[in-house]
């Protein structure tokens, strides 16, 4: 679970308004979808709930665990995946994995049976013994991904995952988040991509200039405007205004 109480975050000494005034919970067993134009405050949310950047006002909350407050445990029960990883690149893949795997304190038994499943669903497995700076981008995205599978997760957060993953992939990862909820555990992605939204989260929540215009269903999105009945009408109309 999620929560944002009343979270602003300003740059440039207050000029810049990133995020202004949020509140938004992410229910467990949800996967809820982030949206917004460019420069819309989804990287900076993203970035305070994971504990990246300090709120200027404001509570986040993840798995009862206080951002601020209780930093290093409400990190053991997230992992994060930014818009443009930055992985260890002469590390092999498998010596990064078992890197993550030591820093999340997984079990080796466990270990072995994760990263063994993951690579196998996204075909690393061949390559798992190579260095990473010579993976394509694509392969650097699914190991970024593995890593964060890796932990089994309460909460995942993750910025644009889509980004770079061949439709196969994608089609496994989006069964992957849904495997992932099913077992009552939270995911909160931004994404860029309509249809994925559209099709695959439970609610979805549009921000704009910082503020949170719009969140709930389909359905609910769709009643705000019945004029507009796909997402990325509903989308367009909300952050024209």
């Amino acid at each position: 679970m999620i929560e944002l109480n009343n979270v602003s975050k300003s740059y440039n000494r207050g000029k810049v308004k990133a995020v202004d005034g949020l509140t938004l919970t992410v229910k467990p067993g949800e996967i809820f979808g982030f949206l917004g134009p460019n420069g819309a405050g989804k990287t900076t949310t993203i970035k305070m709930v994971v504990g990246l950047l300090r709120p200027d006002s404001g509570r986040i909350v993840v798995e009862g665990f206080d951002v601020a407050k209780d930093p290093l445990k409400a990190k053991q029960v997230t992992t994060y995946v930014p818009d443009y990883p930055a992985i260890y690149e002469r590390l092999t893949g498998l010596e990064y994995l078992n890197f993550i795997g030591d820093v999340y304190g997984v079990p080796k038994a466990e270990r072995l049976d994760r990263i063994g499943k993951w690579l196998e669903i996204f075909e690393l497995a061949p390559v798992v013994t190579n260095p990473i700076q010579s993976y394509s981008h694509g392969m650097k995205q699914k190991i970024v991904l593995t890593a964060a599978l890796l932990p089994a997760p309460r909460v995942m957060v993750l910025d644009e995952p889509l980004v770079g993953l061949d439709p196969r992939a994608a089609h496994q990862l989006k069964e992957l988040f849904r495997e992932h909820c099913d077992q009552g555990k939270t995911l909160f992605f931004s994404t860029h991509i309509m249809e994925v939204a559209e099709k695959l989260c439970d609610r979805i929540g549009i921000i704009h200039k910082g503020r949170l215009v719009a969140c709930g269903t389909m359905d609910e999105l769709k009643a705000i405007d019945r004029t507009e009945q796909s997402l990325e009408g509903i989308f367009l109309e909300l952050t024209d205004k």
